[in-house]
């Protein structure tokens, strides 16, 4: 009897959590990979000094050479080699052009490109393997290396953390099989949201206040479906920013780009929770969900997809901003997610 107590008694409080499927890391610490090797935030956010404070430019052994290096978000990776780089983003393998993005310049990083240093910028100053390789990053996924992920779900190969690093074979800009970010990589582009935005037919609502994005909801019926099935969380972004970002004088919500923090949230590596106030309505509203890869949403490929019934999580993901792929697109409203 002692027994079975102890059982039932293990069972109602592995009911009771909100996280417990997934990747079982949930008595490791949220930053995962980004702990950096035991140097924790200060790998990214040196408190003093910027690049210099974290020993410089790994690939040509400069101490300093960015003289506003951790003017923004006490940031401490070398962003120089970034500035002004032309990369083309998703090529489509038949001539296409891609999406392009020019990355700013010094100046206009820390002055009016802001969105882009830090949405974009500081991301690349560790997982670009072309222009600013060589810090210290090993190329392959920390969850793959530590034998985290789902077991059958992916193969022996090695899962890369770098970008930019496998040009050829017709992928001449090293980022052409790269998903897009930047100013050309719109909502606009996505046609969730009109040329003047506002619309009643846009799948979404962008409210702008003050040259910011200061909200976010669904508007078309297929959005407000798919939302209360799965969520926008990608586009609801994170506590303190939108997922989508509006370039510097810019009013017009068409004109709200992605970076690489429209995806990810490198600050919490396993697990999703919709930040405060935003989300209203959505199936995600509430809770904590299991996640990969610092992915910003719902998304566990260790769920699978055996209720037909129901949609995986890693593709309802994608379909918040691929929305014409959904279900609701179709006019077929009630398959749930499978988180």
């Amino acid at each position: 009897m002692l027994v079975t107590f102890v059982v039932l008694l293990a069972a109602a409080f592995a009911m009771g959590q909100t996280y417990t499927s997934g990747t079982g890391l949930t008595g490791d610490d949220i930053l995962g990979a980004h702990n950096n090797g035991g140097r924790g935030c200060a790998g990214c956010h040196a408190p003093h000094s910027g690049a210099m404070g974290n020993g410089g430019n790994a690939i040509n052994g400069q101490v300093f050479n960015d003289p506003s290096s951790g003017a923004n978000a006490l940031f401490g990776q070398d962003v120089t080699p970034l500035f002004g780089q032309t990369l083309t983003f998703g090529l489509d393998g038949n001539g296409g052009h891609g999406y392009v993005e020019v990355l700013p310049s010094q100046a206009a990083a820390y002055t009016t490109n802001t969105e882009e240093l830090r949405g974009i910028m500081m991301c690349l100053a560790c997982h670009d393997g072309a222009i600013a390789k060589g810090q210290m990053m090993t190329g392959q996924s920390w969850e793959q290396v530590n034998h985290l992920l789902p077991a059958g779900v992916y193969g022996t190969g090695k899962i890369p953390t770098l970008l930019g690093n496998d040009s050829g074979n017709g992928n001449t800009s090293g980022y052409g099989n790269d998903h897009p970010v930047g100013t050309t990589s719109t909502l606009g582009a996505l046609r969730l949201v009109s040329a003047n935005g506002g619309k009643n037919t846009d799948d979404l609502l962008v409210t702008v206040t003050n040259g910011a994005i200061s909200n976010i909801v669904p508007q078309s019926a297929r959005y407000v479906a798919f939302s209360a099935n799965y969520g926008y969380p990608a586009i609801a972004g994170s506590a303190w920013s939108w997922g989508f970002a509006l370039p510097e004088g810019v009013s017009d919500p068409a004109q709200a780009f992605m970076t690489c923090t429209t995806c990810h949230n490198q600050h919490v590596m396993y697990i999703y929770q919709a930040p405060r106030g935003k989300q209203t309505g959505s199936k995600i509203a509430g809770g904590q969900y299991p996640t990969y890869f610092f992915v910003n949403a719902p998304y566990n490929p260790g769920a699978g997809n055996s209720d037909p019934t129901k949609a995986a999580s890693t593709t309802q993901f994608c379909r918040q901003c691929h929305v014409g792929e959904a279900n609701e697109a179709y006019g077929v409203n009630n398959v749930q997610t499978q988180f």
